[in-house]
């Protein structure tokens, strides 16, 4: 049933902020939600079906009472507080802070994540490209150095498709190995400057390196992630997780649908997932195309990979 729906804000200190640039923001959750939108001054008149209005009207309140908390609001929160209103109407305020920016969840998954950072040692986080698996599992690993409450970040991935075959590749060992661990480089340098990096990594206190690296250590008072976690065997995951230490927390990412090993041999991820899912104090995170918070152009791709392993999976 078609509706329209009118709401007036209080604050016109705020409105240049809450409808965007030339309207922009109207225009994106007019989009979004599939209405249409009429501002007067203060006035707001919003069309379309009931169930879109409501989404719209619950998006535009959380933004306005947003701003006037004085947090700004670009198209990322616009999104975010459309994927919140579609589900229960309320975003997550509790971000992470880092050096640089404070971090919040940007979809509900994305809120079930970050509640499972804060309440367990152990976390696997499973979803598709560009959902926060990593990104988010960085942020918290930084936030708890820097509040002192681990004393080192160690970061991992398996280098060259699981295989960890460097040899063939020009360069030293850290040239070899760079490229493959660039994505946990970017996300640092994205909530620390970059001298302080340096510092953390030249005192040990922040460690980038391959899975491989990780064999016959113990790990206290860390905070670890293992990311790319869908190319590792069965036999280095459980190497991995048999790192963790005293004091220390795990994260474990990955997309179980992008797995580069050999034909035939089973993932560590899917075999961690299979082996430990009832262990008491473990928790699962699974994330989804509607988490994806990249261009929009990415979720459609996601989906339609999915539609089509879901047909090929009936077939």
């Amino acid at each position: 049933m078609s509706v329209t729906r009118r709401v007036a804000f209080d604050d016109n200190s705020v409105l240049v902020e809450l409808y965007g640039v030339h309207d922009r923001n109207l225009a994106r959750v007019e989009q979004l939600t599939n209405t249409k939108m009429r501002a007067r001054a203060n006035q707001l008149e919003i069309g379309g079906e009931e169930d879109d209005v409501a989404v719209a009207h619950k998006t535009l309140t959380s933004l306005y009472e947003r701003l006037k908390r004085g947090l700004a609001v670009d198209t990322a929160d616009v999104d975010a507080a459309v994927r919140f209103s579609r589900v229960d109407g309320a975003g997550s305020d509790e971000g992470i802070r880092t050096r640089k920016r404070t971090i919040n969840a940007r979809s509900p998954g994305q809120r079930e994540y970050l509640t499972a950072l804060r309440e367990r040692d152990m976390v696997f986080a499973l979803g598709p490209a560009g959902s926060g698996k990593t990104y988010l599992a960085v942020a918290m690993g930084v936030s708890l150095l820097l509040a002192g409450k681990v004393e080192r970040m160690v970061l991992s991935r398996p280098a060259v498709e699981a295989g960890e075959r460097l040899g063939f590749l020009p360069g030293d060992l850290k040239e070899k190995i760079d490229p493959y661990l660039r994505p946990l480089y970017d996300a640092l340098h994205d909530m620390v400057p970059a001298e302080q990096i340096a510092k953390r990594m030249e005192d040990g206190d922040i460690e980038i390196a391959p899975l491989a690296f990780m064999r016959g250590r113990t790990l206290s008072h860390c905070y670890v992630i293992l990311d790319e976690a869908q190319n590792t065997t069965a036999m280095q995951m459980r190497m991995f997780l048999t790192r963790l230490g005293e004091g220390s927390r795990m994260v474990v990412t990955g997309d179980p649908s992008q797995v580069d090993l050999p034909r035939g041999e089973k993932s560590g991820l899917a075999d961690a997932v299979d082996t430990l899912s009832h262990v008491e104090g473990i928790r699962f995170v699974r994330l989804s195309s509607k988490d994806v918070v990249r261009h929009d152009l990415v979720t459609r791709i996601v989906e339609a990979y999915d539609a089509r392993d879901r047909a090929k999976s009936k077939g």
